[in-house]
């Protein structure tokens, strides 16, 4: 499978779901965006890397991987986003140390930050962005907003109703159920979706 290589976008704001941000990833080679729900605080720490003049007066956990990589010689030759399950994406750092190249499982939101902490590249496979990827238009009859805020405000809304679908699945479920879907999320590692009907049988 051949892949292809991605530049970070940008980070945005949901207008319409409070708390939640997408992260967009564009292929440098073509149009389409690759837009992936991330938490607060990897936002955070992805916004930070971005914005080379922010140096937060203590290292964050990205910053202290960063130092610690750097100490024992450890670097990321970069980061792949392998895979596609129900909506999560899986990425693997792809680290060399002493000549020798080792493949570690992270979370695309923790890859990605540390990726722009070590100037790694970052690559995703042809087939899910044929899967995920999107093309993004800006809608001529809106006046006085740039490009760039378009293509995010529409892409987080988009993948945030998504992932407000799946919360509405889970709200139908009966107890039984979630509790079967837990035990296989986990069995999976599919961490994200256990938090999410976790939080859905603490509601209960």
């Amino acid at each position: 499978m051949s892949l292809v290589r991605l530049n970070i976008k940008g980070i945005s704001y949901s207008q319409t779901q409070n708390g939640a941000y997408a992260l967009i990833l564009s292929e440098v080679d073509g149009d389409r965006k690759l837009p992936i729900v991330i938490g607060a605080f990897e936002a955070q720490a992805i916004a930070i890397a971005l914005e080379k003049e922010i140096k937060p007066p203590r290292p964050l956990t990205h910053d202290l991987f960063k130092n610690f990589a750097d100490r024992f010689d450890i670097v990321i030759k970069q980061v792949i986003i392998h895979k596609l399950v129900d909506g999560v994406f899986y990425s693997s750092l792809i680290c060399e140390s002493d000549k020798i190249e080792e493949i570690i499982d992270a979370r695309t939101s923790d890859a990605i930050a540390l990726a722009l902490r070590f100037d790694s590249p970052i690559f995703t496979y042809k087939n899910i962005l044929d899967k995920a990827g999107i093309y993004l238009k800006v809608n001529p009859e809106q006046e006085n907003v740039s490009e760039d805020n378009l293509i995010l405000d529409d892409a987080v809304d988009d993948t945030v109703e998504t992932i407000s679908d799946e919360a509405d699945d889970y709200a139908n479920k009966t107890l039984e159920e979630l509790n079967l879907k837990l035990d296989q999320a986990v069995a999976d590692e599919d961490y994200e979706t256990a938090a999410k009907i976790r939080d859905e049988i603490s509601k209960r």
